[in-house]
């Protein structure tokens, strides 16, 4: 029991270091180019063609966003018609979110929670749970997050992610050659890398922190949502990616996604998995 206990508070030291970070990056990340917010608000779609194609229409559909940071791909999906329900274990990133859709005018409902604790702060069921782009990674258990998915969504409720595949997050980011730096399996313990700036904020204006995520390779998200007892519709993986996780090694593509430049096509850099809950 003292072991567990002591387990459960490290955890909690961990999640409460990645919260501050990404406190931290919230309003960087809203005034960024790369979220582009005055574009959304005028129009431009925040949502990418993969997702809105393989999860089709969600017109008067409940939808339950997991990890939504502060919103913006939430808001898009109540744009498209969906009743929407946005989840992060961020305060600024919730109430950034709220700000968002009251100024746009949008229906939306954003709870600040993490995911194990959800159940206990969030109650209903859904049509859709979704979730999308670097948030595995900040998942400590992997099969609690599986059961929480389940537990969410209504019988013949469809979950729908898709994600930075685990195999292209073993790679140097900064090597001028594909060269494995990080572990594929899950040991348990956390990567705690050195972070200044992020991906939205290269010039590193939200600070410098340690940042603690885990590996989860497909078989294990893959494990989770089947022991939760959801019946896959297919998993599918590509080639290219929607962010370029290797600079020096990757181009940018007509339809705004990223190749490598060599060896293109040998590498898995995204997945998307489709399952549903059995009626």
């Amino acid at each position: 029991m003292a072991q567990s206990y002591r387990i459960l508070l490290l955890m909690k030291r961990f999640t409460d270091a990645n919260r501050t970070m990404w406190d931290a990056r919230v309003p960087a990340h809203k005034k960024s180019e790369f979220y582009d917010v005055e574009s959304f608000k005028g129009g431009a779609p925040a949502l990418k063609p993969l997702e809105l194609k393989e999860l089709g229409d969600v017109k008067g559909k409940s939808l339950l966003h997991l990890q939504c940071h502060f919103g913006q791909d939430s808001l898009d999906w109540a744009r498209r018609g969906a009743k929407v329900t946005g989840i992060d274990f961020s305060p600024r990133a919730i109430d950034t979110a709220k700000s968002l859709a009251q100024e746009m005018n949008l229906p939306a409902t954003f709870v600040e929670s993490d995911i194990d604790s959800l159940p206990d702060n969030l109650g209903g069921s859904f049509d859709i749970v979704f979730t999308s782009y670097g948030v595995v990674m900040w998942l400590p258990d992997i099969r609690r997050w599986g059961e929480v998915v389940a537990h969410f969504l209504k019988p013949g409720g469809t979950f729908y992610i898709v994600e930075f595949h685990p195999t292209s997050w073993i790679f140097d980011e900064e090597s001028e050659i594909l060269k494995v730096k990080y572990p594929y399996f899950n040991d348990g313990e956390p990567l705690a890398l050195p972070s200044t700036g992020s991906y939205a904020d290269p010039d590193g204006s939200t600070g410098t922190f340690t940042e603690y995520s885990w590996c989860h390779s497909l078989a294990d998200v893959l494990n989770a949502l089947i022991n939760a007892g959801l019946k896959l519709e297919y998993v599918h993986e590509f080639p290219y990616t929607s962010y370029p996780q290797f600079p020096n090694l990757m181009n940018l593509q007509d339809d705004g996604t990223y190749r490598l430049k060599e060896g293109d096509g040998s590498v898995p850099l995204m997945y998307s998995i489709r399952a549903v809950k059995p009626v």
